[in-house]
């Protein structure tokens, strides 16, 4: 039986509770502000060895501390332990028996009904809920488009910090490339620049060099997107990671997206002309398959990043 989320027991406010009695005052920060910072990670089920195998735990903790920190989440930042993070995380897994692929969304929010927008010295609460993967971006490739809307920049909101309230900028991106008959878009920093898309990371190949932007437009530092750099070593795949131009987008061999939830996603035209062939390219391909085996721990050489449940 597949799993169904209004079914599910959920992480809220330091305990396990129906996910029916989840909820949040409609005049809190996070409903009002989007105070809210977050990660997703993946958990695979593996039938032959019947356990799941959660994919850098460790790391997405990491990513909520950073944020945390960025955001002045000075409560969560200075108290909640990785140990802490990993039981909690541990026990709602098994409490919802998944033998599935699923995700795991896991967020902290300033949990106090104040007057206006203020985050220092509030106290701090953590949510986590799981929810089957679903198809956020076509796995057989997508048309995208570069986006009229541009990236927003890190002084304005921080892109290294995953906060909900920043992805009404994404919203927009999305929204107008869905109503142009697109899948996606891609985003521009405010330098003309390519940063990412709507909610992967971007990478592209040139003459067998696998080339991502930089950290330096404005891009979420994906969790995905470092791994992706690190198979491509061991591979043996030159790699950079630098300014990429829109019209560099248009020559490129390959290019795909990639994220906790999107996976690897082959692009195959960007504001319609195609990319390569049109079709899925071998770079692609080869670390879209390594990465898969790496998450159903098939591959030995990355275990280091695999928790096994």
């Amino acid at each position: 039986m597949s799993f169904k989320l209004e079914n599910s027991t959920v992480y809220f406010n330091e305990e396990f509770v129906p996910f029916n009695d989840a909820n949040l005052s409609i005049a809190s920060s996070p409903v009002l502000y989007g105070l809210t910072i977050y990660t997703v990670f993946s958990i695979k089920w593996d039938d032959n060895q019947k356990k799941l195998n959660a994919f850098r735990l460790k790391d997405h903790y990491k990513r909520l501390i950073n944020s945390a920190r960025i955001m002045d989440f000075h409560d969560f930042a200075e108290s909640y332990s990785y140990n802490e993070f990993e039981r909690n995380m541990i026990k709602l897994i098994k409490l919802n028996a998944i033998k599935e692929d699923v995700l795991v969304r896991v967020a902290v929010y300033i949990d106090e009904i104040v007057a206006g927008t203020k985050i220092h010295g509030l106290k701090n609460s953590v949510s986590a809920y799981i929810y089957p993967f679903g198809q956020i971006l076509n796995p057989g490739g997508i048309n995208v488009c570069v986006s009229s809307w541009v990236r927003t920049q890190d002084n304005a909101q921080p892109s290294r910090a995953k906060i909900n309230g920043s992805y009404i900028n994404a919203s927009l991106m999305k929204n107008e490339a869905l109503l142009n008959g697109y899948d996606d878009a891609i985003a521009l920093d405010h330098n003309g620049h390519v940063s990412e898309g709507t909610v992967a990371n971007l990478f592209l190949v040139r003459d067998g060099v696998l080339i991502t932007p930089d950290n330096s437009t404005d891009l979420l530092e994906g969790i995905t997107r470092s791994s992706i750099m690190d198979i491509a070593k061991d591979q043996g795949i030159p790699t950079e990671s630098r300014a990429v131009d829109r019209s560099e987008l248009y020559i490129a061999d390959e290019v795909f997206m990639c994220g906790s939830s999107a996976r690897i996603v082959p692009v195959l035209s960007i504001d319609k002309r195609p990319i390569g062939n049109g079709k899925s390219g071998e770079i692609t391909q080869k670390l879209s398959k390594i990465y898969d085996d790496i998450q159903s721990g098939s591959n030995d050489k990355f275990t280091h990043w695999i928790k096994s449940i």
